[in-house]
């Protein structure tokens, strides 16, 4: 039987496993439903045992102790009958749609008459409901109204009532009637308690009627049915799930129920023998919890400590786990685990990607679910001969593999446990087949090695690990001036200038010192020596020919004398245009003004590529001594054009500025502009400053967002309307450009820039912006922004934060910070 079988019919235990998390034995949630129904049907048997008396009149019925206990009133029987039947219908599942309805029914008539009782303790009045069965013929003097039920039945009743329809609601949460079961066993418990300690108190509170002894026990069933009523979730869940929580805390609880009412009971007895007095007694008392408590902590702690000392244990194995997974991972060879079934126990990411197939498909199936036919019976019977053998096999062989066949040198083992008895297997497989193919690309080349040689264009020579020349093709004559024959025996480095030999040799013994050399082009500051002493800039490739008895090194040596003149030539022109167009940008882009009321600091880095021009630009335009205009546009593209419509938009706008232009109209004018050129696109914002009314108006064509940092509060993006790029806009049609005016405090700084700043391949421009703000905010909070050398610190903090290299920068980089002081401070009002 299955666990959903063991339980089917339990409300709430699968659906507390999952919320919760919790692991739950199936026979413990069966036998706590168990314990709910037997304590939820003998509650309403004793209500119904009470309201027999009342029908038939027998006191014993009614008082459980005639003329002694207080007798259980007409309307405590009838609530306590409703709820033990309610709670049963709860707790046992499974029920019909109008059972259901009718317990619910019977819960809420429960709760309202609790409520009402109530209603007259606190009132005072007479609701008519305490004899509406029978009359009272058992109230005594000064125990309140008769009929009435006691104030602490009164309360638990209403709070069984609750109870009851929140157990029987899946979306109420469990804790909930569970922590009201518990109330409502505490407040039965109580008058037992009194009971057994001869302490009328907890019976009867003030003049009104006491809690009768068998309605005592019913309150402690139903509180015991409530709070088992979901045992897999809640505060039940907590005592009852098989982990550690569980275990500790039912030892816990049983503690807390049993000994403080032992030791309350002795002490108690030993007082009313006169043993011992009430002092003594209290602090025999304390004793008593103390040492209990203390035993039941050491036990508890004896629990958690196999609990951690396991958990340990654990925590190592999963570390080795992962230590072995991390190995294998990083071994560039396949690496894998299988049982003695053939069923793969772990795998290493080469093997997954030899395979096509990711782990989670692979681990726990055999060889014939994760590879094609043929391979996988080639692999089991290599498998099952080495465990024949018992001993590590290797071989190298060659596998049908996903990705086409391969060479590999195979390597199986078995692993064993501490009695030696192999209980896994493990394989290596490493990719060979470069090894085998240069393996049988030498045995060519011995066959064609001395027709090559003797047809090499270059000079060619063969020596053998310590240097020493082994052959030599015509070709050396011509460029050393000495004779192949003449060379063989002797070192390769007399061919080197004196003053040179020392470095050719370092490098020529690191490339011997190679486990696994390849081919290799070395150009650099490498040169030559001619029979009649003359030195040549050569450039050397070097490869290793593996033969059987040893490692011979081929060096192709040509002379790159024309090759450097050209390439000396080739730099020279290049670095002249480089400085050409470096100045050519500047010339357009002009210096922006120094004004003693707007200080500013600005940063352009050229684009590597190209001739180090583009088509960024900005402008700070002086409109008034209470006004400022500044701009900043990126012309799409690079090169020579790039610039030349930067050059022709710097001018345009500085005299759009000029005329007084609003930012919105100096964008559709620059729009018309740059639609006329064809085929450009331009992005760009313009910013009218008004430090007397402290304020700033901008229009933004598709440029990045201006950065604001006010005196007072972080810096943040300044939030405009953002249109689209000039020349996108149809003359017909086109969306018009809008400006914004944002308040913009003395003491501000504002940050203008293209996107070569924050645009990056691979990372999102939005966080990039983020990164910018951040950074501004911690080079310029609280620096005096009317100071020019901090603006200028700031500016290239930003760009070493925003661009990792700048030599390497591949678009133009544009950056302007503006300080923005009271306009008082700086210049006199006419």
């Amino acid at each position: 039987m299955t666990r959903d079988q063991q339980t089917s019919g339990l409300p709430g235990a699968d659906s507390a496993e999952q919320a919760d998390g919790l692991p739950f034995h199936p026979r413990a949630l069966a036998t706590a439903h168990r314990v709910a129904r037997a304590a939820a049907l003998p509650a309403g048997l004793l209500g119904l045992v009470g309201l027999i008396g009342w029908i038939s009149g027998a006191d014993a019925l009614k008082e459980v102790l005639p003329g002694i206990a207080v007798a259980m009133k007409a309307n405590t029987a009838v609530a306590l009958m409703a709820l033990g039947l309610s709670l049963y219908v709860v707790v046992r599942g499974g029920a019909r749609p109008a059972t259901l309805a009718v317990s619910r029914v019977a819960a809420v008539l429960v709760a309202l008459l609790g409520a009402l009782t109530l209603a007259e303790y606190a009132t005072g009045a007479d609701l008519g409901i305490d004899e509406l069965l029978f009359v009272d013929d058992t109230a005594h003097q000064g125990t309140g109204p008769p009929g009435r039920m006691a104030p602490n039945t009164t309360a638990a009743l209403i709070a069984a009532g609750a109870g009851a329809l929140c157990a029987g609601a899946p979306r109420v949460p469990a804790w909930v009637s569970q922590v009201l079961g518990l109330a409502v066993g505490s407040l039965g418990m109580l008058r037992l308690y009194g009971a057994a300690c001869a302490v009328p108190a907890l019976e009867q509170f003030g003049p009104y009627s006491g809690m009768a002894l068998h309605t005592a026990v019913a309150l402690v069933l139903l509180g015991t049915a409530l709070f088992l009523a979901r045992p897999g979730e809640g505060c039940a869940g907590l005592l009852l799930n098989a982990g550690t929580t569980g275990a500790l805390g039912r030892r816990l609880f049983v503690t807390v129920l049993i000994v403080p009412p032992l030791l309350g009971l002795a002490t108690l007895a030993g007082e009313d023998e006169g043993v011992f007095g009430s002092r003594l007694g209290t602090a025999l008392l304390v004793c008593g919890h103390v040492a209990g408590f203390t035993a039941v902590i050491f036990a508890t702690l004896t629990v958690g400590r196999r609990v951690e000392v396991a958990h340990g244990r654990l925590e190592w194995q999963v570390r080795q786990n992962a230590l072995l997974q991390a190995f294998m991972d990083h071994t560039p060879a396949v690496v894998f685990i299988k049982d003695l079934d053939g069923r793969f126990l772990a795998v290493n990411t080469t093997f997954e990607q030899s395979m096509n197939l990711p782990r989670d498909q692979v681990l726990g199936r055999r060889d014939d679910d994760v590879m094609p036919s043929d391979l996988a019976r080639q692999a089991r019977a290599a498998d099952l001969a080495m465990l024949a053998e018992g001993r590590p096999v290797q071989r190298e062989e060659q596998l049908a593999l996903p990705g086409g066949p391969r060479e590999v040198l195979s390597t199986l083992f078995p692993l064993r446990d501490a009695s030696g008895t192999p209980y896994a297997l493990c394989g290596v497989v490493t990719d060979i087949t470069e090894r085998v193919a240069a393996q049988r690309e030498v045995q060519r080349s011995h066959r064609r090695f001395l027709a090559l040689l003797e047809s090499a264009p270059d000079a060619t020579l063969i020596t053998d690990g310590d240097g020493t020349v082994l052959m030599a093709n015509p070709q050396v004559q011509r460029l050393f001036g000495r004779a192949p024959g003449n060379l063989v025996g002797t070192d390769v480095i007399g061919l080197v200038p004196a003053s040179r030999r020392r470095r050719h040799r370092a490098l020529l013994d690191a490339y011997f010192r190679l486990r696994a050399p390849k081919p290799t082009v070395l150009d650099t500051d490498l040169f030559g020596l001619r029979g009649d002493g003359s030195e040549f800039p050569v450039e050397v490739s070097v490869s290793s020919l593996r033969s059987e008895e040893e490692t011979l090194v081929v060096l192709t040596v040509r002379d790159i004398t024309e090759r450097r003149r050209l390439e000396a030539e080739r730099a020279e022109r290049y670095e002249q245009q480089r400085r050409i167009a470096y100045t050519l940008q500047h010339s357009l882009m002009g210096e922006p003004p120094r004004l003693a009321h707007l200080p500013c600091a600005y940063r352009y880095l050229a684009s590597v590529q190209d001739p180090g021009v583009g088509g960024d630009w900005f402008d700070v335009i002086p409109l008034d001594e209470r006004r400022t205009g500044v701009l900043i546009g990126d012309v799409m593209g690079r090169g020579l054009e790039a610039a030349a419509v930067m050059g022709q938009l710097r001018a345009a706008s500085h005299a759009l500025a000029r005329t007084g232009a609003t930012p919105s109209g100096l964008m559709r004018a620059l729009d018309a502009f740059v639609g006329d050129l064809g085929d450009q696109l331009v992005t760009c914002v313009y910013l009218v400053l008004d430090q007397g009314r402290h304020e700033v108006t901008l229009c933004s064509a598709g440029h990045l967002p201006v950065i604001a940092l006010p005196p007072d509060g972080p810096a943040c993006r300044l939030t405009s309307p953002v249109g689209v790029p000039l020349g996108v806009n149809d003359a017909r049609y086109g969306v018009p450009f809008e400006e914004a005016t944002r308040p913009l405090p003395p003491g501000s700084a504002l940050v203008l820039y293209t996107d070569g700043l924050v645009e990056r391949p691979g990372t999102d421009i939005e966080a990039q912006v983020d990164v910018l703000i951040r950074t501004v905010d911690t080079a310029l909070k609280g620096a005096p922004v009317d100071d020019p050398d901090t603006l200028d610190q700031a500016a290239g903090r930003l760009i070493r934060t925003l661009i990792a290299d700048t030599d390497t920068s591949d678009d133009d980089v544009t950056l302007l910070l503006l300080g923005v002081p009271g306009l008082a401070a700086k210049v006199p009002r006419a």
